[in-house]
């Protein structure tokens, strides 16, 4: 028996032959009268809304008539009635009323009567959203943790959920498996949506935060998120004991012992070459393909030759999930850039064929590939394998992107190549371009590329001379660098160890600050039109928004040509995405004309001051820095960052100097002023007898370097004539650098010799 029981308090029948549910009641302060006295909401079927505020009665008496506050009939179904903050700016009680096709916010007030019958009741519509589905029930809440606001959650007959922000409408989501409408709430708790679905299964949905959705070009999508997995263990306690202090130095020892034994015989990266456990080696067949492979070539040419390149994978021990990566750089390609293998016994080899072709319309900055084998190699201590890696290098022929062509006299840009040894014969340094039958003291050679242009190498028949000409400075780079390696192979093959190459003419800064401006305008373009992407793309969407709110409309008004406005606008979404993706193509080429521009200042830099190999790479790491560049980390700020930090280090005329800092953030500069500034006052301290280093002691002796007589550098515009030391070749400042271009340091009857064939 129980000692409790329903005891009644306050009761009324509501109207006569009125259809109720679960969702038609509702208690809340609905008024806002501040005493947090809760009334009675209850709507019916047959569309009348009711508010009561009950106070207790004798048994017998009637329900007195001040209990009813308001009762009105709103002609439409009342599904279901809740009561929240439902009106932005505010955070005051509402009403929210559900029919089937529509839901009704409304505002409850009440005003002090003047007579016996008491105050006054009344509500007002403060927005209602017209439903494209019928409606169920509806639940709401602090959706995804908002302050201050309640958002409500329809749920449709059809099964869709839809969400409105207070007084726009959010999204829609479909419930999985669905087939006849179930109970609906939310738990601010969890923060989840909890209904019953077909099956009588609970089931709990959760639009969660922080979560990244990716869909890869073969249709894997994902869900994922960034952090780590909560650890879900816990160390137990452990029984509090004395130290046994012996005990712990003989377990030390021990360890001591096995990570020393360990240390040595598991090491990751070889030693040597000798002991390395895989051997990649790559082998370029000396002709062309007899037939090409070139594949989607964007090149112009009747025919894109392309090279084989053989590559075997030796290994000596057991080497698990073997991995073949083959990289060149563009614009050139390979056949195929990725093998993947079985696993390799001991003593076995793999050996696998590819070709590489020229494919994008331009020359190339480098003529070097690269193998990189990643495998695993199983231990005693670690069977799953410990990483590594294993590498070579291939140089590609200069036949690959040009073949020989008749020499042009005239050119726009040449350089003159100084050696300490008589000429030699293209005949013997160039085979691949000269015909055998041809006479032995051919001194003239014609290079023409793929990609149009054409390169002219002639070798001084009165003096130790080499020039290379060329209408485009970036096209004399590899012609450049081909005649200085052959010429070196050629002395070393004939035992001379003293054959050394000097440039003395004009770093010809002039035309490569030219080559700069092109590329860093076509990054000024690519960023306009990313702002003009972007602006067309709000405009396209607020278009749309427009036009789904008149197309969703009971009543649509006249589009008003936004039909017309819409498809205009989506053609200027495509006209500039068409532009910026061939300004990106454009920028690409520019980008490869400028590396082949800075590899060939870097040589004539390395070769009129006479700099070391540690120097090179120096000048190496501080004008190519990237393998490619992007709007957010491009060639120029970053170049300008390295020359700055050398000009403020080691190339520093005073102390004063090296205390500045440099900025700690890289942007895209506005102009290439300061840029060219730099590498023209670069050029002139190395030409006053500045050094390259890293360390900072020789920074700081940089002082006592300086030649005698030399005067510090000014840091104006209009700087002096340096005379270059050892030579009577002048650098032009950089105020006359926009008026002079590069000169042949040949005088005119050596010149007019070197260009007779």
């Amino acid at each position: 028996m129980s000692l409790f029981k329903a005891r009644d308090w306050w009761s009324t029948i509501l109207g006569e032959k009125e259809e109720f549910d679960l969702g038609c009641l509702c208690v809340a302060d609905v008024d806002n009268s501040g005493s947090g006295q809760d009334k009675i909401i209850v709507g019916s079927y047959m569309g009348y809304l009711r508010i009561f505020n009950p106070h207790p009665v004798k048994p017998g008496d009637e329900v007195q008539p001040e209990d009813l506050l308001l009762e009105v009939q709103l002609r439409e179904p009342i599904l279901q009635v809740e009561v929240g903050k439902f009106v932005s700016g505010t955070e005051g009680l509402h009403l929210a009323v559900l029919h089937c096709r529509k839901l009704c916010v409304y505002a409850v007030s009440g005003t002090l009567g003047n007579v016996e019958h008491g105050n006054q009741y009344q509500i007002k519509l403060m927005y209602e959203h017209n439903l494209q589905r019928t409606a169920c029930n509806m639940t709401y809440g602090p959706f995804g943790g908002v302050k201050g606001r309640d958002l409500i959650c329809i749920q449709s007959m059809d099964g869709m959920l839809m969400l409105f922000e207070q007084e726009s409408y959010a999204f829609g989501r479909f419930l999985p498996g669905f087939l006849l409408p179930g109970p609906l709430t939310y738990s601010s708790r969890t923060d989840s949506f909890i209904t019953v679905s077909s099956c009588r299964q609970v089931e709990s949905y959760k639009d969660l935060k922080g979560v990244i959705v990716t869909l890869s070009d073969d249709g894997h999508l994902q869900c994922s998120y960034l952090g780590t997995d909560p650890s879900l263990f816990q160390a137990p306690k452990v029984d509090s004991r004395e130290i046994n202090y012996e005990e712990l130095d003989a377990e030390m020892k021990k360890l001591q012992k096995i990570i020393k034994e360990a240390t040595k015989t598991q090491d990751i990266l070889p030693k040597s070459e000798k002991h390395r456990d895989v051997i990649v080696t790559a082998e370029v067949s000396p002709d062309l393909d007899a037939e090409s492979q070139a594949i989607d070539s964007e090149v112009k040419a009747e025919s894109v030759p392309s090279v084989t390149v053989k590559i075997t994978i030796q290994s000596r021990v057991t080497a698990q999930k073997p991995n073949l990566a083959v990289c060149v750089q563009a614009p050139l390609a390979v056949t195929c850039d990725q093998f993947v293998f079985d696993d390799l016994e001991p003593d076995s080899s793999e050996t696998v064929m590819l070709s590489v072709f020229l494919k994008g319309n331009c020359s190339p900055s480098e003529l070097e590939g690269n193998c990189l084998v990643s495998y695993n190699r199983p231990t005693e201590l670690n069977p799953e394998g410990i990483p590594k890696v294993a590498e070579c290098n291939f140089s590609l022929p200069l036949r690959l992107i040009c073949f020989p062509a008749q020499p042009s006299k005239a050119a726009n840009h040449k350089i003159t190549i100084d050696t300490n040894k008589p000429p030699i014969s293209f005949v013997t340094i160039f085979p691949d371009f000269v015909d055998p039958s041809e006479d032995d003291q051919t001194n003239v050679l014609g290079f023409q590329f793929l990609t149009g242009s054409k390169t002219t190498l002639l070798a001084s028949k009165t003096s130790q001379r080499y020039r290379i000409q060329s209408d485009q400075l970036e096209d004399l780079w590899l012609i450049t660098k081909q005649l200085k390696l052959r010429l070196e192979e050629h002395f070393k093959k004939q035992n001379c160890k003293d054959f050394a190459c000097t440039f003395s003419g004009s770093i010809p800064l002039q035309e490569y600050f030219e080559l700069i401006d092109q590329h860093f305008e076509l990054r000024l373009n690519a960023e306009k039109f990313r702002e003009l992407l972007s602006e067309r793309a709000v405009q396209f969407r607020a278009i749309e928004r427009r036009l789904l709110t008149r197309f969703k409309d009971k009543t649509p008004a006249p589009l008003q040509h936004l039909d017309t406005l819409l498809e205009g606008t989506f053609r200027e979404v495509i006209a500039l995405a068409d532009a910026a993706e061939e300004n990106q193509a454009n920028m690409f080429q520019a980008f490869t004309k400028l590396k082949s521009a800075t590899h060939l200042v870097i040589m004539l830099i390395s070769l009129w001051q006479k700099l070391s190999a540690d120097q090179v790479a120096i000048l190496e790491a501080t004008f190519l820095p990237l393998a490619e560049d992007t709007q957010e980390l491009g060639w120029e700020e970053t170049v300008d960052a390295a020359i700055s930090y050398l000009l403020r280090t080691c190339l520093s005329k005073s102390s004063k100097e090296q205390a500045l800092t440099l900025g700690s953030q890289l942007c895209m500069p506005k102009d290439t002023s300061r840029l060219k500034k730099n590498i023209t006052l670069f050029c002139d301290r190395l030409a006053k007898g500045g050094r390259l280093s890293l360390s900072t002691e020789s920074a700081t002796q940089q002082a006592v370097v300086m030649p005698g007589g030399c005067t510090t550098i000014p840091e104006s515009d209009l700087e002096e004539r340096t005379v270059i030391p050892g030579s009577t070749a002048m650098l032009p400042s950089h105020g006359q650098m926009a008026k002079q271009k590069s000169k042949p340091a040949l005088s005119e009857d050596a010149a007019e010799e070197a260009e007779k064939p």
